[in-house]
């Protein structure tokens, strides 16, 4: 399943790295980046998420929200949030039911073998809840900044 642009964004609550839950509802009337990363402290992953970071004045200047989602661990999410300076939230879908809820997880291919695991992608979502940007297999280079030039920020 993939979801695409006018599709409504599948509501969830996850925890962050202290166990606290927040859920889509929270960020209602903002516009909201989803991207989903398959692990933390993975140079693909870091390379992302600090390209997040260092563009983070562009986002939150055009009311855009980050959120990072993987089934990572709590602990995990906490040493990469610290380690890599990351000033958004990250949350852990260890039962994986918001990656498969937004068509983020399933087979993919990795160095020429078809695995399971977590298909990198992002997803821009209105004020209302509705997916404006539905990006699936992104690339952890340059992702941001097509992202940036796409959304006009």
């Amino acid at each position: 399943m993939t979801l695409t642009a006018g599709d409504k964004a599948p509501a969830f609550t996850l925890p962050d790295a202290s166990g606290t839950p927040h859920s889509l509802a929270d960020y209602a009337g903002k516009n909201v980046i989803v991207y989903f990363y398959p692990k933390a402290m993975t140079p693909g992953c870091t390379t992302q998420a600090c390209d997040f970071r260092d563009n983070m004045a562009a986002f939150t200047g055009k009311n855009y929200v980050v959120i990072g989602i993987s089934p990572d661990k709590g602990t995990a999410l906490q040493e990469f949030t610290d380690q890599e300076s990351l000033p958004f939230l990250l949350l852990g879908d260890e039962d994986k039911s918001t990656l498969n809820a937004y068509g983020a997880f399933g087979t993919k291919n990795m160095y020429g073998k078809e695995v399971q695991g977590v298909i990198r992608s992002t997803f821009v979502i209105d004020e209302s809840g509705t997916i404006t940007h539905a990006l699936y297999n992104v690339n952890a280079t340059g992702h941001v900044a097509k992202l940036r030039e796409t959304l006009g920020v």
